[in-house]
């Protein structure tokens, strides 16, 4: 490794993935502490880097909480579109939709950091349009197996059933999620 000049320091070698460190810590932080637990401090303690890095990139804790919801949002989005991809053209979607909340059971701490954080956009404009684009994607998802209006009332039927099974000792079983999507997508069963 060659040395610097005398007299001169060398420079720090670059981190360009600072910036996503640090949004993603207050991700973390959220999830243990809630959105007003999270300080700059605390996410430089969690990202491992100087508290002036996350002021830095990071002005207001408002930057920081829309860059972490957008972080947030880009990995769901990502994996209801690999979820989507990966489904049979002739998969039964009441079916199909009941394992996707299912999965999520296991997935308690991510539920929550993600609704604590959607809960803070509508306290902060700001932080809105990130939301929105995870409410689009899913009504898009949904509504390519189904039709618009469907895939509209899929997306909130989801997002609340993700409420519930985050919320409730015990969460709601499969059956009962699997009759809630069934009706949603094929009607009520005839008389």
């Amino acid at each position: 490794m060659a040395e610097a000049p005398r007299g001169t320091r060398a420079r720090p070698r670059a981190d360009p993935r600072r910036r996503e460190r640090i949004a993603r810590a207050a991700i973390s932080v959220v999830a243990e502490r809630g959105v007003d637990g999270l300080t700059h401090r605390a996410v430089a303690a969690v990202a491992d880097v100087p508290l002036g890095s996350t002021t830095y990139h990071f002005q207001t804790l408002d930057d920081l909480l829309q860059e972490a919801l957008r972080h947030a949002a880009d990995d769901n989005i990502g994996a209801i579109r690999a979820w989507e991809e990966q489904l049979a053209p002739d998969v039964g979607f009441a079916d199909a939709m009941t394992d996707l909340v299912m999965g999520y059971v296991g997935e308690r701490t991510s539920t929550v950091v993600e609704y604590d954080l959607y809960v803070a956009a509508l306290h902060r404009p700001a932080l809105r349009p990130v939301g929105a684009a995870w409410d689009a994607a899913l009504v898009e998802v949904f509504g390519r197996r189904t039709d618009p209006l469907t895939g509209r009332v899929l997306a909130g039927l989801f997002c609340g059933l993700l409420m519930q099974v985050a919320m409730s000792d015990p969460p709601p079983g499969r059956a009962e999620i699997r009759a809630v999507l069934g009706r949603a997508i094929d009607g009520p069963t005839a008389a």
